[in-house]
């Protein structure tokens, strides 16, 4: 399938696991082969770490191709890619290598499969220099599904440094394509809360120091909402030991920023809390739409989305300045960065255009069957007047959008040799809302 083949210099700009994900994402997506080399250099411990492999490992099952060079510490890798296929995966870093950088090479792949999928990612959900889990399902989740995507995500345990151990399972919709978003206004903060934990061994009042810390930072700019941030104590659903917090703002448009930060050995939780609370502040100042952990995120589903995106930022990051290189060198999309010149605008304002090449998913299915209601299944009559219903049959498809089934009866009726035929339709829309409605023929017997 694989005709193309590009190559990519894992050492440019940000020079780190990032070039990775969006480069092999892209290359499953479009069916081209892509040689990586020179992969991590500028890091102190260069090539291929553990979750860098088990990535890589899990999107090549996906797109049932081949992956050449991919050992621990490799810095050349040549990913070949076939059919992208949908089904259940799981991927373990074996380490606390973070499951959201599993889930952000993973997620795009999964969108342009033939149908959903089951990604089940095991390693560590809140580790440093990666998005904790709880970023991914509060800040990502909602703005990523503006492009009109739709994933769930389940933590089913939480995994800390140095064993991991954590598991998320996301399950993830496919796309025919992707529309394009326009983040542009930021409106005004109308509700900040969060969550500052303990798991394992350590004592509950770290978490209330953290929340305290945080809530006083924040205080002494923002002084007229009231701040939630619970403090909770994880038992059951963790392995290991852990300590953190991570507080969302949400303003009147819909924009969502967070500021996060985890404990370490010898630092006071308080520092902790204060941490979060300063990059929350810092996020929430330069007025822009999005914070600083999002924009490069948000960059490959600009880039394959059908039409103009645009949105509104502070500075921009390296990581951002990285993934639009990336995308630029691997498709046609065409990036603009300009300052923002509008009244609520400062110097670290800016506007992110993207015309997204408008990927189309070829792979997608036109029917999916789907026997998901036990009411459909069970033969039961239908609703309509009549008696001796014998039950015909019950076909379905889902799509992006909606699960359609058709049921079928056959019924005889009490007042003479007529047999009626009862169509039943259901749509069910991803949001739980459903649409019913029957249509009843007959004819002599």
């Amino acid at each position: 399938m694989a005709a193309t083949t590009y190559e990519m210099d894992g050492s440019v700009m940000e020079g780190g696991g990032q070039i990775l994900r969006v480069s092999a994402a892209l290359s499953c997506i479009q069916g081209a082969s892509i040689k990586i080399s020179k992969i991590r250099a500028g890091r102190s411990s260069p090539g291929l770490r553990p979750q860098h492999l088990s990535g890589l490992q899990l999107i090549r099952d996906m797109c049932d191709g081949s992956l050449e060079g991919a050992t621990v510490g490799s810095s050349e890798i040549t990913l070949t890619p076939g059919k992208m296929k949908c089904g259940n995966y799981i991927a373990d870093t074996h380490t606390a290598g973070s499951v959201g950088l599993l889930l952000q090479v993973s997620l795009p792949c999964a969108l342009f499969a033939e149908g959903s999928s089951e990604l089940c990612l095991k390693g560590g959900t809140n580790a440093e220099m990666a998005p904790q889990i709880d970023y991914t399902i509060k800040v990502f989740k909602p703005i990523a599904e503006k492009f009109g995507m739709q994933f769930d995500c389940d933590v089913r345990m939480r995994g800390y440094y140095p064993k991991g151990g954590g598991e998320v399972v996301a399950k993830v919709n496919p796309v025919k394509e992707l529309s394009p978003i326009n983040m542009t206004e930021r409106g005004n903060i109308t509700k900040i809360y969060g969550r500052a934990f303990v798991a394992g061994v350590l004592p509950f009042k770290l978490a209330k120091d953290m929340s305290t810390a945080a809530v006083r930072t924040i205080r002494k700019e923002i002084k007229d909402l009231y701040i939630n941030i619970q403090s909770l104590q994880e038992k059951d659903k963790a392995c290991g030991n852990g300590n953190g917090i991570i507080i969302i703002a949400e303003s009147s448009t819909g924009c969502i920023f967070a500021g996060s930060s985890l404990g370490k050995k010898g630092v006071y939780a308080d520092k902790v809390g204060i941490e979060a609370a300063e990059m929350l502040l810092r996020n929430i100042r330069h007025n822009g739409c999005v914070d600083e952990f999002l924009q490069d995120q948000l960059i490959i589903f600009m880039a394959l989305a059908k039409g103009t995106s645009r949105m509104r930022t502070g500075p921009i990051t390296l990581h951002t300045q990285t993934a639009i290189h990336v995308a630029e060198q691997l498709t046609k999309a065409k990036f603009v960065i300009r300052k923002a010149d509008d009244e609520h605008a400062n110097n670290d304002t800016y506007i992110i255009e993207c015309q997204g090449v408008g990927a189309t998913n070829a792979n997608l299915r036109s029917f999916t069957y789907a026997h998901s209601d036990p009411a459909w299944q069970s033969g039961q009559p239908f609703g309509v007047d009549g008696v001796e219903d014998e039950r015909a049959g019950c076909e379905g498809f889902t799509c992006p959008w909606f699960t359609a089934e058709v049921g079928v009866s056959r019924r005889a009726s009490l007042f003479g040799p007529v047999r009626h035929f009862v169509f039943c339709f259901m749509l069910r829309f991803a949001d739980g809302a459903r649409f019913a409605f029957a249509l009843q023929t007959a004819r002599s017997c």
